[in-house]
Parts: C-alpha cells; structure tokens; sequence
C-alpha cells in the first residue's frame, strides 16, 4: 500500500500537478485504499489544525511589509545608499548586489521575492556599466540566498512552526551564517573581479555619501527595529511584522512620499495570493505529515539511519547530500514541511540542537533555488532578464559552489550558528 502511494505521489509530480495538490490528493487516496471512514472524516479538521498556530501570522505580516517597502522606495534607496559607497571600488556594482541583498534580506525573508525584486534593479544597471548580462543575472540569483538567512525569515517561521522550535532563537542564528554567505560572495567576485577586469563606478562626493546616509536611515530602521525589539523582549517575532509593516507604510507614504493611498489595495491583493498560497501548501502537507505518522515512515527512516552510523557528524553529512538532491526536484517549502516529521525524530535521537539543525535544513533548501531542474529562483531570474536557463546554471556555478562550502563550515562549526542565541538564553 504503502509503495503504490508513494508511486503515485511521483506520477502526480511528474504530470505537473502542483504540490500543494499532490499532498492532499495523496493523502486522500491513500485513506480510501486503507478504508477507514475515520481518517477521511478527520482530515478537514486537520486541514485546520495545521494553520492553528500564532507563529505563521508573521508570515503575511512580513510579506506585507516587503510590499509596502517595495512601493514605498525604501528598497532603491538602500541599494542607491550601497552604490555611492562602494561603486567605485572595481566590482563595485557587483559588491553593491551582494551588501543589498544582505540589507534588504533583513526585511523581506523570501529568496524568489529578492531575487524577482532585484533582478529588475540591478541587471539593467550592472549592464550599463559593462557587466556580462549572463553574470549579472548569476550574481543576483546567488546573493538572493542569503533572504531566508537573514531575519526575519519566512523558512525558519515554518521551520519553527513545524517543529516547536523558538522561532525567535532561529533568527539570531541566521545572522552570523548571513554574514558568512555575505562575506563568501565578496570574496568570490574579488576574485572574479581580478581575473575579469571587472568596471568600476566614479567615486561619489562626500557631500553625496552624507546625503544618502540621511535619506537611507529612515529605511534602516526597519530590519533595526525587528531585530531590537526581538533581542529586548520588547515584542514577539509576529509582532515584529505588523511594528515592521507599520513603519513601512510610515515612512514610505510621509517621508519618501512615494507610497500613495491608492497602492494599497492592490499590495493587500499581493500579500494575500502569496498567503494563501503558502498556507494552503502547510495545510495540505500537515495532513500528509498526518499519513507519513500513520504509516510510521519517520520510524522507518529513523532506524534506517542509526543502521548506517550513530555518528551525528556523518547523519549530518548523509542529511546534508540527501537534501542537496531533493531541493534540486523539489520546492525549498514544501520539501520543509514533508521532511520535518521525518527528521525530527532523528535531530533528536543524535542530540542535535533544533535551531541548528534548522539553519541547516533551511539553508540546504534555499540552494536548492539555484540547482536545476526545478530551482525556481532559475525560472524567475531567467524569465526577468531573458537570460536562458542553461547560460544562467552555468554562470551560477561558482556561487553555488562557494554556498555548499559555506553550508559545510555551518554544518560542523555550530557554534558559528549558536553562538548568538546562547547568549540570548534561546
């Protein structure tokens, strides 16, 4: 029974059905081959059940305040900010990429967001300044990863959810791994830089550096005020968002004046289809997490591995290559919520702390963004700035490597990523 739900399950993927349909078509099928009236009618209370959590209101409060960012300037002033400071260095508006994305991945926690958002910036503007378009693309797809590192972040919200683990520990643990990737790329395109002759900017005027700063403080603000209020205790990460979409619509709409009344309705459309969209993915795979306990597959999986090591370093790598392989054919989220009911058992059978493991997992996903075939970040990068695929994995190939490495030190340096919320008592 068991295998043929599984066969089914593919076949389902492979005809291009939607996941979110999969998992609930797989789940209800395999209760009619069972036969048990009972599972059938507690599934749509298990539909509910799994959106019976106060963490994932963060999640349309966070994408809320992207939108409101977007419309309201404050993202182009962070990116022109970053560009009279370091654009005249050579590579410049290629380190400007990279110091964005880490700024603006503070505020909206989502890769394919940022990397949509700023493959429409900074693609044209890398190519007029002499940058190979193919690269131009690579680079912002790769700096796009660090998004869900970065708090706040969508991933370790359903992360935390899933799990039961601290929502507001995972955040501090995603800051020093951020800086990491930050600090990788930057060497990367030091390197590229040098080997290619990379353009480089004029050098702003003081008196334009110190204009920016003033205009991009306001901006600022935000990400400073989600992590302050999160490190005092001043509010919860959920009510970071709305404090965050409060501002957003402050500053966007009384100081840069860019953001008008009559935007809102259609960003509220926006912030909705994207919610819905991902609740419904949670709903439909809390109950085919539902099944999986049923069929007692995370026990399974479990014994199988003690069988192979009891060494958590080597379940770590094994987990580590098996999740390299399924971000490449699956979406980042949803392989979250299908593997979490699986490996939990096990993080806690090996004596692996949940946030760790959790920057892991989260982090092995997001590259899956950049693998193909199913690497969405590569449709939507691709489609943006009509760079064809197979030209855009090859120029991604560099970063790609240099994020494995990056997720390796992660992996078996725990106290890159604990140090932070062991302070913090998490």
């Amino acid at each position: 029974m068991t295998i043929l739900v599984i066969l089914l399950f593919f076949v389902f993927l492979l005809i291009g059905i939607p996941i979110s349909i999969v998992l609930g078509m797989t789940t209800v099928l395999y209760f009619l081959l069972v036969g048990s009236p009972v599972l059938l009618q507690s599934t749509p209370m298990r539909l509910f059940s799994g959106l019976e959590n106060f963490g994932l209101l963060a999640i349309p409060l966070f994408m809320l305040a992207g939108e409101l960012m977007n419309s309201g300037g404050i993202t182009t002033r962070l990116v022109k900010f970053s560009k009279v400071l370091i654009g005249h260095v050579r590579g410049g508006l290629a380190y400007v990429t990279i110091i964005s994305n880490m700024i603006i991945a503070s505020i909206l926690g989502s890769a394919n967001a940022q990397a949509a958002m700023m493959s429409k910036v900074m693609v044209p503007e890398m190519e007029k300044e002499g940058y190979n378009k193919e690269f131009s693309a690579a680079l912002t797809l790769a700096s796009s990863i660090v998004a869900p590192i970065i708090p706040p972040s969508m991933i370790f919200i359903i992360y935390g959810t899933l799990s039961g683990t601290s929502i507001g520990g995972l955040f501090m643990a995603g800051i020093i791994p951020g800086i990491m990737y930050g600090i990788g790329f930057i060497g990367l395109i030091g390197y590229l830089g040098y080997k290619y002759n990379f353009p480089k900017s004029e050098r702003a005027s003081i008196k334009e550096v110190l204009r920016h700063a003033l205009y991009v403080i306001p901006a600022l603000s935000v990400p400073f005020i989600i992590i302050f209020g999160i490190l005092s205790g001043a509010f919860t990460p959920t009510e970071s968002a709305a404090v965050a979409c409060l501002i957003a619509l402050l500053v966007g709409t009384f100081l840069y004046k860019e953001l008008k009344w009559k935007h809102i309705p259609k960003l509220l459309i926006n912030t909705v289809v994207s919610t819905a969209t991902v609740t419904f993915l949670i709903a439909m795979a809390n109950i085919f997490g539902w099944m999986i306990a049923f069929e007692q597959i995370p026990q399974m999986f479990a014994n199988g591995f003690l069988s192979l090591s009891d060494n958590p370093l080597v379940f770590l790598l094994l987990v580590n290559l098996m999740l390299l392989l399924l971000g490449a054919v699956l979406d980042g989220i949803a392989a979250l919520i299908i593997l979490i009911p699986v490996l939990m058992p096990l993080v806690i059978a090996f004596n692996i702390d949940p946030i760790h493991f959790g920057v892991i997992i989260c982090i092995n996903l997001t590259i899956g963004l950049l693998t193909p075939p199913v690497g969405t970040g590569l449709f939507i990068v691709s489609s943006i700035t009509g760079v064809k695929i197979e030209r855009l994995v090859r120029a991604t190939t560099p970063f790609l490597i240099m994020g494995i490495f990056i997720l390796l030190i992660i992996t078996y340096w725990s106290d890159a990523v604990l140090i932070i919320p062991r302070m913090l008592g998490f």
